[in-house]
């Protein structure tokens, strides 16, 4: 435990911790907050995490709750602003056995979605393919959020 008893390892505390550009956050709310994934499965993957270091919807308040779910619809028309996706998958994995790549924080993925996104290189190669780089995804998303919160 750190000294204001947050778990040590955990990348959404410790990105909480840090600088909001070097760490990719896009926005921070009063009890949650919104950064990119560090490995997107595609351009503006992002996730929105509550401050608490917290493993299940159970464990959250009922005002963690609600800014979760309102900065996901903000998560959802800054995409829409943004990339202009076809769809948007909006999930959340509780536990190793569902897929939790960060076990114990939760956190909901929003990821933006084009009909054939989907392509042999991560099935095949294990390797993405992403035409934008982290920075340049924050520049254009931070902007949004911080006009949304107005």
């Amino acid at each position: 435990m750190t000294a204001t008893g947050e778990p040590q390892g955990c990348v959404f505390c410790d990105a909480l911790a840090r600088d909001a550009t070097a760490a990719l956050l896009l926005f921070r709310g009063e009890r949650c907050f919104v950064i990119l994934n560090l490995y997107p499965y595609n351009n503006g993957h992002l996730m929105v995490v509550p401050n608490r270091h917290i493993p299940t919807l159970v464990s959250a308040t009922s005002e963690e709750l609600a800014e979760m779910m309102e900065l996901t619809r903000r998560a959802e028309v800054a995409l829409n602003q943004a990339y202009h996706p076809q769809g948007i998958n909006i999930g959340i994995n509780l536990g190793r056995a569902a897929g939790a790549g960060v076990l114990d924080h939760l956190h909901i993925h929003v990821v933006p979605r084009w009909a054939g996104d989907t392509n042999f290189m991560s099935v095949v190669g294990n390797v993405r393919v992403l035409p934008e780089e982290l920075e340049q995804t924050a520049a254009r998303l931070r902007p949004i959020f911080e006009r949304l919160a107005k």
